[in-house]
């Protein structure tokens, strides 16, 4: 499976994923997320983002940057998994222009399906919320498809 494979199995079904996360005790955390492959801000190669904010998952991949994102689409699903960097209102990725946070933000908001009338608003609400950026680079993907 390539990665475009993996977008267009998210493409079916609003981009929605299941990002799983390592706790300190090493069982899974998973939840519901959008997310969408983009071009790295630094590097320039194709990542999978997601936006995130609250204390579990951010702070499971603080102390162990890893995740995996499955999406699935009917019986078919695909995963990825890597090493991630963040970028946000907390978190500096390195070579990256922390002022561009709010553009990176965006660009994974875009990604994923997602569009908005307001983006200064949009802005905001991102930053109020201290919401965050993960890229995962792909190491392995893979899928039921072989």
């Amino acid at each position: 499976m390539e990665l475009s494979d993996f977008e267009a199995i998210g493409a079916q079904d609003g981009y929605l994923a299941v990002v799983a996360t390592s706790r300190a005790d090493g069982t899974a955390q998973a939840s519901v997320v959008n997310a969408g492959v983009l071009e790295h801000p630094v590097r320039g190669e194709r990542v999978v983002g997601f936006v995130t904010y609250g204390p579990a998952k951010l702070a499971n991949l603080r102390r162990r940057p890893r995740a995996t994102v499955v999406f699935r689409a009917g019986w078919q699903w695909g995963a990825v998994e890597g090493p991630c960097e963040i970028a946000g209102p907390d978190d500096v990725m390195e070579g990256f222009d922390a002022s561009g946070v709010p553009e990176l933000v965006r660009a994974v908001f875009r990604a994923a399906g997602g569009t908005h009338e307001d983006w200064d608003e949009f802005d905001l609400v991102m930053r109020q919320d201290r919401r965050a950026a993960v890229l995962v680079r792909p190491e392995r993907i893979y899928s039921n498809a072989g």
